[in-house]
Formats: structure tokens, sequence, C-alpha cells
């Protein structure tokens, strides 16, 4: 069980998302990577005749007490035995009394992010709630969201448009609908219709990407001439033939690299999932060919005892920055042309016109959610077997396409 003292030593390792540390009948204080400690209690209730297991949050420590957090634990176990879901019934209470009580668009607001923040990671969670308190509240936030008109929530996303930030205000809107989706069983109506066609269009990111082969080629064979650190050259050579997102190759660690099964190893908690994804998914595989073996291997030396493969070039501690390898394509002279995160687009596109590879191994490769036949549930094949093969012929490919006098045709 836990003491006070023990609530105040609590932390969390530096290689893991959470960590949680349990004091009883199913409570346990969960502490996070950014420090913060927020109380929790895991039970089973019934559901449509099956049993299920589920959570419900007593706030953060220490402005909740351990004594404190344990009263909560014992009332949720009264209802609990009375067959009632607790967290269910005080989400319900909050809305009623947000709805009865202050019913300005900011206490609604707030409430549907707490309702909707437990199946969101962390980061998700903190940047809608910033974007919420910077573009929203500041005009909208005391207006009782009955009586807010469409075109004061217009007004407001378009001070938003008019510092350039068009995929903010668009994100801003999204944010807007779904607390009006929210409070839908209210009576209250929907401002935000007709919004959208007064903004100006957003039709999402869209990276650089070279998709021919030629010259993608000619990227390839700069990049080798590259003059930089080893550092960023290694990842500049890696982020095409593996095709991951940034941020997971500047995280990769050496205690992730299986050098004899030639395998790389993800944790679910660096992929770009949900939270509960982050905590209960599966990690993401990723085969290594020769080519991306031997440069791995090579940049060993020059690195030191430093956890990350991509040290930064100031801090061992820490991984190269995510503006290294931007700058280094920038240098080249294909910034404009190639992006980082371009090479996943790069390499699906190509694998699948150049060497007809499978749509759904691709997908797998790029730890895409694959949706089945039926269109009603995913695929969690991973396709670890066939797409070995597939990333050595991908890494051979590329080494033609340096080759200018022997690289294949475009069969596009």
């Amino acid at each position: 069980m836990l003491t006070d003292s023990a609530c105040k030593s609590a932390a969390c390792p530096p290689d893991k998302p959470h960590k949680r540390h349990p004091d009883a009948e199913g409570l346990y204080l969960e502490v996070r990577k950014n420090g913060g400690k927020y109380w929790f209690l895991k039970y089973r209730v019934k559901e449509n005749g099956a049993v299920k297991e589920t959570r419900m949050s007593f706030g953060v420590y220490p402005k909740v007490t351990l004594k404190e957090a344990r009263v909560e634990r014992a009332a949720a176990k009264l209802e609990i035995a009375k067959g009632r879901d607790p967290s269910k019934d005080r989400k319900s209470k909050k809305q009623q009394q947000s709805i009865s009580g202050d019913d300005s668009f900011r206490s609604i607001a707030l409430a549907w992010h707490t309702n909707k923040k437990s199946s969101w990671s962390v980061d998700h969670a903190d940047r809608t709630l910033r974007q919420m308190e910077r573009d929203l509240f500041p005009i909208i936030g005391d207006r009782p969201i009955k009586d807010l008109r469409g075109t004061e929530i217009l007004y407001t996303l378009k001070k938003v448009e008019e510092r350039g930030a068009i995929e903010t205000a668009d994100r801003g809107l999204m944010i807007c609908r779904q607390i009006y989706d929210y409070v839908a069983l209210d009576d209250i109506p929907d401002a935000t219709r007709g919004i959208k066609a007064k903004l100006q269009p957003y039709r999402g990111k869209k990276f650089a990407a070279i998709l021919e082969p030629k010259a993608f080629g000619k990227l390839l064979k700069a990049i080798d001439l590259y003059h930089g650190g080893i550092v960023v050259k290694t990842a500049l050579q890696l982020a095409p033939i593996l095709f991951q997102r940034p941020l997971n190759l500047r995280l990769m660690k050496w205690a992730q690299i299986d050098f004899e099964e030639q395998l790389w190893t993800i944790p679910s908690s660096e992929m770009k999932r949900t939270l509960e994804g982050k905590e209960n998914g599966e990690p993401h595989y990723v085969p290594l060919p020769t080519q991306a073996i031997k440069l791995i291997s090579e940049l060993k030396p020059f690195v030191g005892n430093s956890e990350y493969v991509f040290r930064g070039e100031r801090q061992a501690s820490k991984p190269i920055s995510d503006n290294s390898v931007r700058t280094a394509l920038y240098s080249l002279g294909f910034g404009k042309e190639q992006s980082w995160h371009g090479f996943r687009a790069s390499g699906r596109t190509m694998l699948a016109e150049q060497l007809d590879e499978k749509i759904e191994h691709l997908e797998a490769q790029l730890a895409h959610a694959v949706k089945d036949a039926n269109g009603t549930s995913y695929n969690r094949a991973i396709f670890i077997k066939q797409r070995r093969p597939i990333m050595q012929r991908w890494a051979d490919y590329l080494d033609q396409l340096k080759d200018s006098d022997n690289a294949p045709e475009s069969t596009t």
C-alpha cells in the first residue's frame, strides 16, 4: 500500500511514458514522464451481459491527497456493488450540471475535453486545451452556448486565419463541431453549420516527396555525397530505406535493434496512437535490410555510449533535432522537393508502382491501420514475414537508382 512519503517520491522511469504505483483495491497513482501524478481506480463492471475492465480518475496528486483518494475509492466501490458504473454516472452528472449551471461555451468545452481526454494521447489532449485557451475562450468563452451564434464563431476563427494559421482555424472549427455534438441531446442547436464554406479551404498537409525513380536516384546520390556530420548523414541515408516517421527514426535506440534478427522494434508508447493504443498496443516492427544494418553498425563507433543511435550534436543524452535532416536536405538543394516525412510517401508510392508490392504489406510497414474487406474492423496482421523480403528488394532497388548506368526503367 502507498504512504504519503511514497506518493511524494513516486517517479516515472525516463524510458517509460508512465508508471503505476498501486495502493489497494484497484486504486493506483499514475506518474507520467512530465512529472504529473494522477489518481485512478481500476474496476470491473457488467455491460450488456459482459464483464469489462475500466477505470476512473480521482484527480491530481497532491491536490487530491492519498486519504481523499481512498475516500473516493470507497464511494465508488459502493456504487459498483449496486451494479452501477461510477465513471458513467459522474460524467452524466457533470454534463447536467454544466448545462443547468454554468452554461458558458468555456464550461461546456472543458467538460467535453475532460470527457474525451482519457481516450487521447497526453500530447493531443494538451494541444487541444491550449488551442481552446488561445483561440476560442478569449472571444467566445464567456458566451452562453445556447445563445452563441454562428457568426460569432466565424469571427473568432477568422481572427486565427488573419495570422496565417489556416490549418489551426480548420482545427478550431473541428473542435467546435465536437463540442456541439457533445450537447446535441440538450436541445442546443449546432451553431457551426455553414462556417466551413466561409473559411479559407484547407485540404490537409502534404509533405513534399519525390515519386519519380530517376529524380529520386539523384537525391540518393546527393545524400551519399553529403559532407556534414556522420550522424545526420546516416539518418539521411536510412530515411529513404526505412521510410518511418521522423520522430521514430530520431528516437531509435541501440536497445531496440536486434542485429542478429535484423529487426528494429519501436515501443508502442513511441508510436502515433491514442493514449489507449500507446499504453496497450503492440510494438511496431521494422525489418532491417542488409544496407540498413551496415549503416547502423558503421555509425556505432561515432556515438560513444549514447543510448540513441542518432545522438545529439551537443548532448549524448538526447537525439538529433527534428530540424537536422530537414536542414541537410535544403543544403543538398532538395529541401523544397523532398521533406523528411515525405520519404514515407516516396517509399509507399514507388514500392507499389515500380515494384508492384501489395498495399496491405506497405501499410503495415508504415504502421497504418488497414480495414478488413467487410469494412467494420481493423486488420491487426503485421505481415513481418512478407515485409522482410520486401524491404530487402526496396534497399536493392535504391542502390540501382543511384547507379545511373544500371538504373531500372520506370513502369509508369
